[in-house]
């Protein structure tokens, strides 16, 4: 496919712009992508680290006006390594396994941020659906047991109880 601005060139890149509602589809060659300043790709290479640090600015993280908050999320620490989260969320890198346990709180609101929640949602292998449609069902009705149960309605406690024996029986077999 030709260069969509010089018609001479072979593009190489591909540029959706949706303004308004509206999309605009650009296909360029790397020189006509490189006169165009707003597609300009003259930058330094930008690497993985670079992005999860910029996900994991402290500011836009943490929704709060509390400057105090947010200066004793600065200086948290890991206890393991010694590692600052206001290091980590520069290099966007742990300095142990025990970072992520350190700066777990953090870190849920980032995954609520970027996925919408802070389980993994994603494909599953058909082979083990069943187990793990299963595997939620009975946390799901577990949970629900343990509101029955506070609220003292013990019928449908006992009932939910019978339900998630009967799950587990059959999942044992």
């Amino acid at each position: 496919m030709l260069c969509g601005e010089c018609g001479k060139r072979t593009a190489t890149i591909h540029f959706t712009k949706i303004i308004n509602g509206v999309k605009i589809d650009m296909k360029l060659c790397q020189v006509c992508a490189n006169k165009k300043s707003e597609y300009s790709l003259k930058q330094e290479a930008f690497s993985f680290q670079q992005l999860l640090s910029g996900l994991l600015n402290i500011n836009n993280s943490l929704q709060t006006d509390d400057e105090d908050l947010l200066e004793d999320v600065r200086d948290m620490r890991c206890k393991n390594c010694g590692l600052a989260y206001s290091k980590f969320s520069k290099t966007g890198r742990f300095g142990c396994a025990e970072c992520y346990n350190a700066f777990n709180e953090s870190l849920t609101a980032l995954f609520r941020r970027i996925h919408g929640h802070t389980s993994h949602r994603g494909k599953v292998p058909k082979n083990i659906r069943e187990v793990l449609d299963a595997r939620r069902e009975l946390e799901r009705l577990k949970e629900q047991l343990a509101n029955y149960v506070q609220r003292e309605e013990f019928e449908e406690a006992a009932r939910l109880r019978d339900k998630i024996k009967s799950l587990q029986s059959r999942k044992k077999n």
